[in-house]
């Protein structure tokens, strides 16, 4: 019955119609036949990998002879390039409810509301125009209307450099062979730092802090390291932010790289966005000479 009245309302359908449900249906199969599974998005209904090359991390890695290897040290760890990254079995968002909220197997909560819009051109008053990518909830032993959260951020890094589609294309010319970059690519910290995680702190954190709550913020640990000096305070209970610094580990197992913890951090709000600044400003004469030199100018005063 339920596929005679499908037909029946196909039938009804107008010619526009039949051929718009069409379309969407041969782009439903190609969306089917491209998609590849995530193995991080362990608690999605659809764990797919939404970018279009399937590259969540980077690695730098040189010629050594008539071979290629990893860098050795600091500059040769794993770069996460998708937040998803991060969610491996669920380590990282464990390890936060282990020390915030003293429950190792918290409940998750993705993408929660944090702004409403006032009113404005694109968005209705009471309109989500902010959220929270992850709240850890404490399980409670008995129901109470009170709840223990605590709100995460996790940042991975932008890259800057050539279309990856490069890459792919020479892989696919050489059969795979493992040969180096056709093209130079770097970690953009710059952007992923101050341009895109400091604003979610600077929005974030002074209304968590007036809830008497922290924000524990998920990074690997090459993304901490890129940032400039940052003060750090002993004992969580005089932090505003919580740093969880993770790195991608070999355990020699599988082909896989393990996720784990590897430090964490307290920090100020003040310290935090000094930190993702990552530099101190040239005096007043130094710039002046770089406003000289870039306009040819000898002379700035007439």
């Amino acid at each position: 019955m339920a596929e005679l009245n499908l037909l029946s309302n196909q039938r009804r359908l107008r010619s526009a119609e039949a051929k718009r449900l069409e379309q969407l249906h041969e782009k439903l199969l190609r969306q089917k036949a491209l998609e590849r599974p995530c193995p991080f998005k362990i608690s999605s209904a659809h764990p797919t990998c939404t970018k279009p090359g399937g590259v969540c991390s980077i690695r730098l890695y040189q010629q050594e002879g008539d071979g290629i290897a990893p860098v050795a040290g600091n500059k040769g760890r794993i770069r996460a390039l998708c937040p998803a990254r991060f969610h491996q079995n669920g380590v990282a968002f464990d390890r936060v409810g282990e020390l915030l909220l003293e429950d190792s197997e918290p409940k998750r909560i993705g993408e929660v509301g944090f702004l409403k819009s006032t009113g404005n051109l694109d968005s209705a008053p009471g309109e989500d125009v902010g959220r929270i990518d992850m709240i850890l909830v404490k399980n409670e032993e008995e129901d109470t209307s009170a709840i223990e959260w605590v709100a995460v951020e996790v940042q991975a890094v932008y890259f800057s450099g050539k279309n990856m589609q490069i890459e792919f294309d020479h892989i696919k010319r050489t059969d795979g062979k493992l040969s180096m970059a056709r093209e130079k690519r770097r970690p953009d910290y710059r952007s992923s730092g101050v341009k895109r995680l400091m604003p979610q702190l600077l929005t974030k954190v002074p209304t968590l802090r007036r809830w008497g709550k922290k924000m524990a913020v998920v990074v690997d640990a090459p993304f901490f390291q890129s940032m400039g000096r940052m003060d750090t305070v002993s004992d969580v209970s005089n932090a505003d932010i919580v740093w969880f610094l993770v790195d991608f580990l070999d355990n020699g197992d599988d082909a896989l790289f393990h996720l784990a913890v590897v430090e964490e951090v307290y920090t100020t709000l003040d310290a935090a966005t000094l930190g993702l600044t990552g530099g101190l400003p040239v005096t007043k004469s130094e710039f002046e000479q770089r406003i000289k030199s870039k306009s040819n100018l000898k002379h700035i005063a007439r």
